[in-house]
Protein backbone atom coordinates (compact mmCIF):
# COMPACT_ATOMS: atom_id res chain seq x y z
CA UNK A 1 0.00 0.00 0.00
CA UNK A 2 1.46 3.63 -0.75
CA UNK A 3 1.11 6.27 1.75
CA UNK A 4 -0.57 10.24 0.20
CA UNK A 5 1.79 12.80 0.05
CA UNK A 6 0.90 16.52 1.86
CA UNK A 7 2.43 19.80 1.38
CA UNK A 8 1.73 23.10 2.40
CA UNK A 9 1.26 25.82 -0.38
CA UNK A 10 0.01 29.37 -0.77
CA UNK A 11 -3.16 29.15 -2.00
CA UNK A 12 -3.03 30.86 -5.46
CA UNK A 13 0.28 28.56 -6.04
CA UNK A 14 -1.08 25.15 -5.25
CA UNK A 15 -1.04 22.55 -7.77
CA UNK A 16 -4.74 23.06 -8.89
CA UNK A 17 -3.80 25.55 -10.46
CA UNK A 18 -1.29 23.90 -12.57
CA UNK A 19 -3.61 21.00 -13.45
CA UNK A 20 -6.44 23.48 -14.37
CA UNK A 21 -4.05 25.22 -16.76
CA UNK A 22 -3.15 21.47 -18.07
CA UNK A 23 -6.66 20.29 -18.20
CA UNK A 24 -8.00 23.22 -20.41
CA UNK A 25 -4.21 22.69 -22.66
CA UNK A 26 -4.38 19.27 -23.14
CA UNK A 27 -8.77 18.64 -23.64
CA UNK A 28 -8.66 22.35 -25.89
CA UNK A 29 -12.30 23.19 -26.76
CA UNK A 30 -13.32 19.27 -26.11
CA UNK A 31 -13.24 20.66 -22.38
CA UNK A 32 -16.82 21.83 -23.32
CA UNK A 33 -18.25 18.71 -25.15
CA UNK A 34 -21.51 17.86 -23.48
CA UNK A 35 -21.13 20.37 -20.81
CA UNK A 36 -17.84 18.65 -19.36
CA UNK A 37 -17.03 22.27 -18.20
CA UNK A 38 -21.00 24.46 -18.09
CA UNK A 39 -20.88 26.59 -20.98
CA UNK A 40 -24.69 26.49 -21.66
CA UNK A 41 -25.45 29.09 -18.67
CA UNK A 42 -22.88 31.85 -19.94
CA UNK A 43 -23.14 30.85 -23.47
CA UNK A 44 -26.73 30.91 -24.91
CA UNK A 45 -28.01 33.03 -27.21
CA UNK A 46 -29.90 34.93 -24.76
CA UNK A 47 -27.15 35.93 -23.41
CA UNK A 48 -25.62 37.02 -26.44
CA UNK A 49 -28.30 39.38 -26.72
CA UNK A 50 -27.53 41.08 -23.55
CA UNK A 51 -24.10 41.42 -24.21
CA UNK A 52 -24.66 42.88 -27.67
CA UNK A 53 -27.50 45.26 -26.43
CA UNK A 54 -25.14 46.85 -23.99
CA UNK A 55 -22.37 46.78 -27.04
CA UNK A 56 -24.40 48.18 -29.14
CA UNK A 57 -25.33 50.99 -26.19
CA UNK A 58 -21.67 51.68 -25.89
CA UNK A 59 -21.24 52.42 -29.42
CA UNK A 60 -23.65 54.64 -29.75
CA UNK A 61 -22.13 56.52 -26.56
CA UNK A 62 -19.22 56.41 -28.47
CA UNK A 63 -20.79 57.81 -31.60
CA UNK A 64 -22.18 60.03 -29.79
CA UNK A 65 -19.14 61.71 -28.36
CA UNK A 66 -17.53 62.05 -31.54
CA UNK A 67 -15.46 59.40 -31.94
CA UNK A 68 -16.17 57.73 -35.10
CA UNK A 69 -13.02 57.07 -36.83
CA UNK A 70 -11.12 54.70 -34.55
CA UNK A 71 -12.13 51.32 -34.31
CA UNK A 72 -13.56 49.63 -30.74
CA UNK A 73 -11.86 46.56 -29.67
CA UNK A 74 -13.76 43.97 -27.65
CA UNK A 75 -11.48 41.05 -25.61
CA UNK A 76 -13.39 38.47 -24.40
CA UNK A 77 -10.69 36.57 -21.93
CA UNK A 78 -11.12 33.02 -21.54
CA UNK A 79 -13.24 32.16 -24.88
CA UNK A 80 -13.67 28.35 -24.36
CA UNK A 81 -16.00 26.81 -26.93
CA UNK A 82 -16.33 30.27 -28.84
CA UNK A 83 -20.09 29.53 -28.73
CA UNK A 84 -20.77 32.78 -26.69
CA UNK A 85 -18.75 34.94 -29.19
CA UNK A 86 -20.70 33.82 -31.78
CA UNK A 87 -24.00 34.87 -30.27
CA UNK A 88 -22.62 38.20 -29.53
CA UNK A 89 -21.44 38.69 -32.71
CA UNK A 90 -24.51 37.08 -34.58
CA UNK A 91 -26.67 39.47 -32.75
CA UNK A 92 -24.52 42.49 -32.37
CA UNK A 93 -23.76 42.56 -36.68
CA UNK A 94 -28.02 42.20 -36.71
CA UNK A 95 -28.51 45.39 -34.42
CA UNK A 96 -26.26 46.99 -36.62
CA UNK A 97 -27.48 46.41 -40.11
CA UNK A 98 -31.06 46.85 -38.61
CA UNK A 99 -30.37 50.13 -37.08
CA UNK A 100 -28.68 51.60 -39.83
CA UNK A 101 -27.06 54.43 -37.65
CA UNK A 102 -23.40 55.47 -37.62
CA UNK A 103 -21.02 53.81 -35.25
CA UNK A 104 -17.62 53.59 -35.16
CA UNK A 105 -16.28 50.47 -36.15
CA UNK A 106 -15.66 47.37 -33.99
CA UNK A 107 -13.01 44.05 -33.75
CA UNK A 108 -13.95 41.33 -31.37
CA UNK A 109 -10.67 39.24 -30.24
CA UNK A 110 -11.40 35.85 -28.42
CA UNK A 111 -8.67 34.81 -26.29
CA UNK A 112 -7.61 32.22 -24.77
CA UNK A 113 -4.53 30.35 -22.78
CA UNK A 114 -4.84 27.65 -24.51
CA UNK A 115 -3.42 27.96 -27.93
CA UNK A 116 -5.28 24.78 -29.78
CA UNK A 117 -8.56 26.77 -28.42
CA UNK A 118 -6.99 29.83 -30.23
CA UNK A 119 -6.20 27.78 -33.67
CA UNK A 120 -9.43 25.65 -33.22
CA UNK A 121 -11.90 29.18 -32.93
CA UNK A 122 -9.14 30.54 -36.03
CA UNK A 123 -11.10 27.48 -38.55
CA UNK A 124 -14.20 27.32 -37.37
CA UNK A 125 -16.88 27.20 -40.40
CA UNK A 126 -19.26 29.26 -37.77
CA UNK A 127 -16.57 32.23 -37.44
CA UNK A 128 -15.64 32.63 -41.28
CA UNK A 129 -17.77 35.30 -42.07
CA UNK A 130 -16.96 37.40 -39.29
CA UNK A 131 -13.16 37.07 -39.79
CA UNK A 132 -13.59 38.16 -43.78
CA UNK A 133 -15.15 41.06 -42.38
CA UNK A 134 -12.75 41.86 -40.50
CA UNK A 135 -15.10 41.63 -37.46
CA UNK A 136 -13.28 39.09 -35.48
CA UNK A 137 -9.68 37.87 -34.77
CA UNK A 138 -8.16 35.60 -31.87
CA UNK A 139 -5.08 35.62 -29.77
CA UNK A 140 -3.49 33.89 -26.92
CA UNK A 141 -3.34 35.68 -23.93
CA UNK A 142 -2.12 34.96 -20.16
CA UNK A 143 -4.31 36.49 -17.31
CA UNK A 144 -1.37 36.10 -15.52
CA UNK A 145 0.93 37.96 -17.21
CA UNK A 146 0.24 38.41 -20.65
CA UNK A 147 0.64 42.59 -21.09
CA UNK A 148 -0.31 42.93 -24.97
CA UNK A 149 -2.13 40.84 -27.96
CA UNK A 150 -0.81 39.53 -30.46
CA UNK A 151 -3.59 38.45 -33.12
CA UNK A 152 -3.31 36.05 -35.10
CA UNK A 153 -5.31 36.83 -38.12
CA UNK A 154 -4.10 40.29 -38.68
CA UNK A 155 -0.79 39.23 -37.29
CA UNK A 156 -0.52 42.63 -35.32
CA UNK A 157 0.05 43.34 -32.19
CA UNK A 158 -1.74 45.82 -29.60
CA UNK A 159 0.43 47.31 -27.22
CA UNK A 160 0.36 49.58 -24.18
CA UNK A 161 -1.62 52.98 -25.48
CA UNK A 162 -2.38 51.87 -28.85
CA UNK A 163 -6.41 51.63 -28.60
CA UNK A 164 -7.83 55.87 -28.86
CA UNK A 165 -11.17 53.97 -27.77
CA UNK A 166 -11.89 52.37 -24.41
CA UNK A 167 -11.69 48.93 -24.27
CA UNK A 168 -14.53 46.35 -23.92
CA UNK A 169 -13.53 43.71 -22.15
CA UNK A 170 -16.00 40.48 -21.54
CA UNK A 171 -15.47 38.08 -18.77
CA UNK A 172 -17.42 34.89 -18.51
CA UNK A 173 -16.58 32.38 -15.68
CA UNK A 174 -13.34 33.90 -15.91
CA UNK A 175 -12.31 34.90 -12.48
CA UNK A 176 -13.73 32.53 -10.56
CA UNK A 177 -10.97 29.88 -12.56
CA UNK A 178 -7.67 32.26 -12.38
CA UNK A 179 -5.37 32.05 -9.55
CA UNK A 180 -6.40 34.01 -6.29
CA UNK A 181 -5.09 34.17 -2.67
CA UNK A 182 -6.92 33.13 0.14
CA UNK A 183 -7.69 34.98 3.16
CA UNK A 184 -8.82 35.09 6.54
CA UNK A 185 -10.05 37.93 8.47
CA UNK A 186 -10.21 37.70 12.34
CA UNK A 187 -10.37 40.59 14.90
CA UNK A 188 -9.10 42.95 12.68
CA UNK A 189 -5.98 41.43 11.44
CA UNK A 190 -5.59 39.54 7.92
CA UNK A 191 -3.95 35.68 7.34
CA UNK A 192 -3.00 33.84 4.68
CA UNK A 193 -5.40 30.50 4.57
CA UNK A 194 -2.41 28.28 3.00
CA UNK A 195 -3.68 25.08 2.12
CA UNK A 196 -2.44 21.63 3.19
CA UNK A 197 -2.91 19.35 -0.23
CA UNK A 198 -2.62 15.63 0.44
CA UNK A 199 -2.14 13.83 -3.22
CA UNK A 200 -1.84 10.31 -4.31
CA UNK A 201 0.89 8.71 -4.48
CA UNK A 202 0.34 7.78 -8.46
CA UNK A 203 -0.02 11.49 -8.99
CA UNK A 204 1.78 11.58 -12.00
CA UNK A 205 -0.19 8.72 -13.70
CA UNK A 206 -3.26 10.38 -13.54
CA UNK A 207 -5.21 13.14 -15.90
CA UNK A 208 -5.84 16.60 -14.81
CA UNK A 209 -9.63 15.93 -14.07
CA UNK A 210 -8.55 12.52 -12.09
CA UNK A 211 -6.24 14.54 -10.26
CA UNK A 212 -8.47 16.99 -8.84
CA UNK A 213 -11.12 14.44 -7.80
CA UNK A 214 -8.23 12.72 -5.56
CA UNK A 215 -6.76 15.72 -3.62
CA UNK A 216 -7.62 16.61 -0.39
CA UNK A 217 -7.35 20.30 0.67
CA UNK A 218 -7.09 21.24 4.33
CA UNK A 219 -6.47 24.89 5.70
CA UNK A 220 -3.92 26.57 7.88
CA UNK A 221 -3.57 30.09 9.30
CA UNK A 222 -0.62 32.31 8.97
CA UNK A 223 -0.04 35.50 9.45
CA UNK A 224 0.19 38.47 6.74
CA UNK A 225 0.88 41.63 7.66
CA UNK A 226 2.23 42.53 3.86
CA UNK A 227 -2.18 42.74 3.38
CA UNK A 228 -1.88 45.53 5.73
CA UNK A 229 1.02 47.84 4.24
CA UNK A 230 0.13 51.22 2.86
CA UNK A 231 2.19 49.64 0.02
CA UNK A 232 -0.20 46.94 -0.80
CA UNK A 233 -2.00 48.24 -4.13
CA UNK A 234 -5.16 46.99 -3.10
CA UNK A 235 -4.62 47.89 0.91
CA UNK A 236 -8.00 50.11 0.69
CA UNK A 237 -10.09 46.98 -0.44
CA UNK A 238 -8.44 45.33 2.57
CA UNK A 239 -9.19 47.81 4.99
CA UNK A 240 -12.50 47.60 4.51
CA UNK A 241 -12.63 43.62 5.00
CA UNK A 242 -10.75 44.50 8.35
CA UNK A 243 -13.00 46.80 9.38
CA UNK A 244 -16.32 45.03 8.30
CA UNK A 245 -15.67 41.45 8.40
CA UNK A 246 -14.99 38.63 10.87
CA UNK A 247 -14.14 35.22 11.07
CA UNK A 248 -14.25 34.92 7.31
CA UNK A 249 -12.33 33.11 4.37
CA UNK A 250 -12.08 35.96 1.65
CA UNK A 251 -10.81 34.89 -2.31
CA UNK A 252 -9.00 37.69 -3.15
CA UNK A 253 -8.63 38.46 -6.98
CA UNK A 254 -4.99 40.10 -7.05
CA UNK A 255 -4.33 37.96 -10.46
CA UNK A 256 -7.98 39.00 -11.71
CA UNK A 257 -7.21 42.96 -10.83
CA UNK A 258 -3.53 43.27 -11.77
CA UNK A 259 -5.12 41.44 -15.04
CA UNK A 260 -7.60 44.32 -15.87
CA UNK A 261 -5.29 46.86 -15.24
CA UNK A 262 -2.58 45.32 -17.76
CA UNK A 263 -5.46 45.42 -19.87
CA UNK A 264 -6.08 49.00 -18.90
CA UNK A 265 -2.86 50.06 -19.79
CA UNK A 266 -3.59 49.22 -23.83
CA UNK A 267 -6.28 51.69 -23.86
CA UNK A 268 -5.68 55.71 -23.65
CA UNK A 269 -9.47 55.96 -22.45
CA UNK A 270 -9.73 53.27 -19.73
CA UNK A 271 -11.92 49.97 -20.38
CA UNK A 272 -15.86 48.93 -19.97
CA UNK A 273 -16.18 45.29 -18.77
CA UNK A 274 -18.98 42.80 -18.80
CA UNK A 275 -19.17 39.62 -16.69
CA UNK A 276 -20.98 36.98 -15.49
CA UNK A 277 -19.74 34.93 -13.33
CA UNK A 278 -20.57 32.44 -9.68
CA UNK A 279 -19.44 35.52 -7.65
CA UNK A 280 -20.45 37.91 -4.78
CA UNK A 281 -20.52 41.42 -5.05
CA UNK A 282 -22.21 41.79 -1.88
CA UNK A 283 -20.15 42.16 1.04
CA UNK A 284 -22.12 40.67 3.73
CA UNK A 285 -22.01 37.52 1.76
CA UNK A 286 -18.71 37.22 2.77
CA UNK A 287 -18.79 37.43 6.22
CA UNK A 288 -18.49 34.65 8.10
CA UNK A 289 -17.52 32.44 5.08
CA UNK A 290 -15.90 28.92 5.37
CA UNK A 291 -12.99 28.03 3.22
CA UNK A 292 -14.00 27.05 -0.25
CA UNK A 293 -14.61 23.98 -1.72
CA UNK A 294 -13.30 22.91 -5.40
CA UNK A 295 -16.42 22.73 -7.78
CA UNK A 296 -15.19 19.40 -9.82
CA UNK A 297 -16.53 19.83 -13.29
CA UNK A 298 -13.85 18.00 -15.28
CA UNK A 299 -11.65 21.16 -13.83
CA UNK A 300 -12.97 23.11 -11.23
CA UNK A 301 -14.40 26.69 -10.36
CA UNK A 302 -14.34 29.04 -7.31
CA UNK A 303 -16.36 31.60 -6.47
CA UNK A 304 -15.31 35.51 -7.84
CA UNK A 305 -14.79 38.11 -5.61
CA UNK A 306 -16.56 41.23 -7.73
CA UNK A 307 -16.46 43.37 -4.59
CA UNK A 308 -13.19 43.42 -4.26
CA UNK A 309 -13.58 44.21 -8.36
CA UNK A 310 -16.32 46.69 -7.33
CA UNK A 311 -15.08 48.63 -4.50
CA UNK A 312 -11.38 48.95 -5.70
CA UNK A 313 -12.14 50.43 -9.49
CA UNK A 314 -14.97 52.79 -7.67
CA UNK A 315 -12.28 54.22 -5.64
CA UNK A 316 -10.26 54.93 -9.12
CA UNK A 317 -13.97 56.59 -10.17
CA UNK A 318 -15.38 54.33 -12.21
CA UNK A 319 -18.89 53.27 -11.96
CA UNK A 320 -20.03 49.80 -11.43
CA UNK A 321 -23.47 48.36 -12.02
CA UNK A 322 -24.70 44.65 -10.22
CA UNK A 323 -28.42 43.68 -9.83
CA UNK A 324 -29.91 44.95 -7.11
CA UNK A 325 -31.86 41.81 -6.60
CA UNK A 326 -29.84 38.37 -5.51
CA UNK A 327 -29.03 36.28 -8.24
CA UNK A 328 -29.13 32.78 -8.22
CA UNK A 329 -26.84 31.09 -10.89
CA UNK A 330 -24.80 33.36 -12.12
CA UNK A 331 -23.93 37.07 -11.51
CA UNK A 332 -24.20 39.46 -14.05
CA UNK A 333 -21.82 42.79 -13.99
CA UNK A 334 -20.86 46.08 -15.88
CA UNK A 335 -17.39 48.23 -14.42
CA UNK A 336 -17.40 51.33 -16.15
CA UNK A 337 -13.78 52.28 -15.72
CA UNK A 338 -14.19 55.75 -18.04
CA UNK A 339 -13.88 59.29 -17.65
CA UNK A 340 -17.39 60.70 -17.18
CA UNK A 341 -19.36 56.85 -16.92
CA UNK A 342 -22.67 58.99 -16.11
CA UNK A 343 -22.83 59.84 -19.96
CA UNK A 344 -22.35 56.02 -21.30
CA UNK A 345 -26.40 56.52 -21.39
CA UNK A 346 -27.59 53.63 -23.75
CA UNK A 347 -24.83 51.45 -22.87
CA UNK A 348 -26.26 51.94 -19.15
CA UNK A 349 -29.91 51.67 -20.30
CA UNK A 350 -29.78 48.35 -21.87
CA UNK A 351 -27.81 46.64 -18.59
CA UNK A 352 -31.25 47.66 -16.98
CA UNK A 353 -33.39 46.43 -19.76
CA UNK A 354 -31.22 43.17 -20.55
CA UNK A 355 -30.05 42.53 -17.25
CA UNK A 356 -31.47 44.03 -14.23
CA UNK A 357 -35.01 43.84 -15.27
CA UNK A 358 -34.57 40.33 -16.94
CA UNK A 359 -31.63 39.13 -17.68
CA UNK A 360 -29.60 36.02 -17.75
CA UNK A 361 -29.60 35.14 -14.64
CA UNK A 362 -33.56 35.13 -14.29
CA UNK A 363 -34.01 33.34 -17.77
CA UNK A 364 -31.51 30.34 -16.52
CA UNK A 365 -33.89 30.07 -13.39
CA UNK A 366 -37.29 30.05 -15.67
CA UNK A 367 -35.40 27.14 -18.21
CA UNK A 368 -34.75 25.29 -15.14
CA UNK A 369 -38.43 25.58 -14.08
CA UNK A 370 -39.26 25.04 -18.04
CA UNK A 371 -37.00 21.42 -18.16
CA UNK A 372 -38.50 19.74 -15.35
CA UNK A 373 -41.86 20.51 -16.74
CA UNK A 374 -42.06 20.32 -19.97
CA UNK A 375 -44.18 17.35 -20.49
CA UNK A 376 -46.47 18.98 -18.68
CA UNK A 377 -46.73 22.10 -21.31
CA UNK A 378 -48.83 23.55 -24.11
CA UNK A 379 -47.59 24.76 -27.48
CA UNK A 380 -47.76 28.16 -27.25
CA UNK A 381 -46.00 28.35 -24.16
CA UNK A 382 -43.41 26.57 -25.42
CA UNK A 383 -43.14 28.44 -28.59
CA UNK A 384 -43.01 31.67 -26.46
CA UNK A 385 -40.08 30.49 -24.23
CA UNK A 386 -38.25 29.77 -27.53
CA UNK A 387 -38.53 32.65 -28.67
CA UNK A 388 -37.18 34.75 -25.41
CA UNK A 389 -34.52 32.32 -25.53
CA UNK A 390 -33.45 33.24 -28.48
CA UNK A 391 -34.56 30.19 -30.96
CA UNK A 392 -32.00 28.33 -28.84
CA UNK A 393 -30.76 25.02 -29.98
CA UNK A 394 -30.24 22.93 -26.92
CA UNK A 395 -33.64 23.76 -25.55
CA UNK A 396 -35.26 22.83 -29.09
CA UNK A 397 -33.50 19.57 -28.74
CA UNK A 398 -35.26 18.72 -25.12
CA UNK A 399 -38.64 20.18 -26.13
CA UNK A 400 -38.78 18.13 -29.34
CA UNK A 401 -40.51 15.17 -28.15
CA UNK A 402 -43.03 17.46 -27.12
CA UNK A 403 -43.51 19.45 -29.62
CA UNK A 404 -44.04 15.96 -31.86
CA UNK A 405 -46.72 14.61 -29.60
CA UNK A 406 -48.12 18.32 -29.66
CA UNK A 407 -48.20 18.48 -33.57
CA UNK A 408 -52.07 16.99 -34.33
CA UNK A 409 -52.90 19.87 -32.42
CA UNK A 410 -51.44 22.55 -33.62
CA UNK A 411 -53.22 25.34 -36.31
CA UNK A 412 -51.35 26.48 -39.27
CA UNK A 413 -50.24 29.21 -37.62
CA UNK A 414 -47.95 27.45 -35.07
CA UNK A 415 -46.61 25.27 -37.36
CA UNK A 416 -45.79 28.11 -39.40
CA UNK A 417 -44.25 29.74 -36.57
CA UNK A 418 -42.40 26.38 -35.76
CA UNK A 419 -41.02 26.36 -39.15
CA UNK A 420 -39.68 29.88 -38.15
CA UNK A 421 -38.02 29.32 -35.56
CA UNK A 422 -36.17 26.53 -36.68
CA UNK A 423 -34.98 28.45 -39.44
CA UNK A 424 -33.45 30.80 -37.21
CA UNK A 425 -32.48 28.58 -34.52
CA UNK A 426 -30.33 26.48 -37.66
CA UNK A 427 -28.95 30.17 -38.73
CA UNK A 428 -27.59 31.05 -35.24
CA UNK A 429 -26.39 27.57 -34.74
CA UNK A 430 -23.04 27.32 -33.55
CA UNK A 431 -21.85 23.55 -33.92
CA UNK A 432 -19.63 21.71 -31.26
CA UNK A 433 -18.94 18.18 -30.66
CA UNK A 434 -22.62 17.54 -28.69
CA UNK A 435 -24.62 14.08 -28.16
CA UNK A 436 -27.51 15.33 -30.51
CA UNK A 437 -28.35 15.68 -34.20
CA UNK A 438 -29.69 18.99 -34.52
CA UNK A 439 -30.40 18.83 -38.25
CA UNK A 440 -31.99 15.16 -37.57
CA UNK A 441 -34.37 16.27 -35.07
CA UNK A 442 -35.49 19.27 -37.08
CA UNK A 443 -35.86 17.01 -40.12
CA UNK A 444 -38.25 14.74 -38.05
CA UNK A 445 -40.31 17.40 -37.14
CA UNK A 446 -40.63 19.15 -40.47
CA UNK A 447 -41.67 15.60 -41.75
CA UNK A 448 -44.52 15.12 -38.85
CA UNK A 449 -46.05 18.60 -40.25
CA UNK A 450 -45.83 17.52 -43.29
CA UNK A 451 -43.22 20.29 -44.72
CA UNK A 452 -41.64 18.38 -46.92
CA UNK A 453 -39.56 19.94 -49.00
CA UNK A 454 -38.01 21.93 -45.74
CA UNK A 455 -37.78 17.97 -43.81
CA UNK A 456 -35.66 17.11 -46.88
CA UNK A 457 -33.18 19.64 -46.66
CA UNK A 458 -32.46 18.80 -43.14
CA UNK A 459 -32.79 14.93 -43.03
CA UNK A 460 -30.13 15.45 -45.87
CA UNK A 461 -27.84 17.96 -43.64
CA UNK A 462 -28.12 15.00 -40.96
CA UNK A 463 -26.58 12.49 -43.25
CA UNK A 464 -24.01 14.41 -44.90
CA UNK A 465 -22.70 14.96 -41.33
CA UNK A 466 -22.37 11.79 -40.26
CA UNK A 467 -22.63 8.51 -42.85
CA UNK A 468 -21.81 6.32 -40.68
CA UNK A 469 -24.21 6.70 -37.93
CA UNK A 470 -27.20 6.59 -40.26
CA UNK A 471 -31.15 5.42 -38.82
CA UNK A 472 -33.07 3.55 -40.82
CA UNK A 473 -36.03 6.12 -40.45
CA UNK A 474 -33.76 8.88 -41.82
CA UNK A 475 -33.83 6.88 -45.03
CA UNK A 476 -37.05 5.88 -44.91
CA UNK A 477 -38.57 9.71 -44.46
CA UNK A 478 -36.46 10.95 -47.52
CA UNK A 479 -37.83 8.69 -49.33
CA UNK A 480 -41.72 9.66 -48.60
CA UNK A 481 -40.19 13.35 -48.89
CA UNK A 482 -39.03 12.68 -52.14
CA UNK A 483 -42.11 10.61 -53.63
CA UNK A 484 -44.48 14.16 -52.50
CA UNK A 485 -41.74 16.24 -54.12
CA UNK A 486 -42.59 13.88 -57.03
CA UNK A 487 -38.26 13.67 -56.93
CA UNK A 488 -39.18 9.38 -57.74
CA UNK A 489 -35.95 8.74 -58.52
CA UNK A 490 -34.13 10.32 -55.48
CA UNK A 491 -36.99 8.26 -53.58
CA UNK A 492 -35.96 5.17 -54.84
CA UNK A 493 -32.29 5.45 -54.66
CA UNK A 494 -33.13 5.87 -50.13
CA UNK A 495 -35.64 3.01 -50.31
CA UNK A 496 -32.60 0.89 -51.50
CA UNK A 497 -30.30 1.92 -49.17
CA UNK A 498 -32.95 1.44 -46.32
CA UNK A 499 -32.74 -2.08 -47.27
CA UNK A 500 -29.60 -2.57 -47.44
CA UNK A 501 -29.62 -1.39 -43.70
CA UNK A 502 -32.73 -3.11 -42.84
CA UNK A 503 -33.60 -6.17 -45.45
CA UNK A 504 -36.97 -7.13 -43.48
CA UNK A 505 -38.17 -3.55 -43.85
CA UNK A 506 -41.78 -4.53 -45.26
CA UNK A 507 -42.87 -0.62 -46.00
CA UNK A 508 -39.78 0.11 -47.77
CA UNK A 509 -39.68 -3.23 -49.99
CA UNK A 510 -43.10 -2.78 -50.89
CA UNK A 511 -43.00 0.65 -51.93
CA UNK A 512 -39.61 -0.29 -53.82
CA UNK A 513 -41.70 -3.17 -55.71
CA UNK A 514 -43.78 -0.91 -56.79
CA UNK A 515 -41.65 1.64 -58.57
CA UNK A 516 -39.63 -1.37 -59.98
Amino acid sequence: MTENKQQRYRFSEAPIWDLQRMYYEELGTKAWNNDQVPQYITSNPMIGTSYAEMIFGFLQDRASKGHLSEPVIIVELGAGAGRLAYHVLHELCKLRDYAGISLPPFRYIMTDLAMNNVLAWKEHPALQSFIAEGLLDVAQFDAVHGTELNLVVAGTTIRTGDLQQPLLIVANYFFDGIPQELLYISEGQIYEADVIVESPANMDSLTPSEALQQLSLHYEHRRAPEYEQQSFPYRNVIAVYQEQLEDSHILFPVAGLTCLERLNKLSQAGFLLITADKGDHLLDNWEFSDPPELVLHGCFSLTANYHALQYFFEQQGALSLFPPHHYENINVGCIFNLDTPMEYTNARLAYRRFVERFGPDDFFSLKVWVDRNIESMKLKPILSFWRLGGYDAEFFIQSARQISSLLSEANDEELEDILRGIEIMWSSYYVMEQRYDLALDAGLILFEMGMYEHSKRFLELSVDADDDEIVSTVYYCLAICCFELELEEAAVQYLRLLVELEPDHEEAIALLSKFE
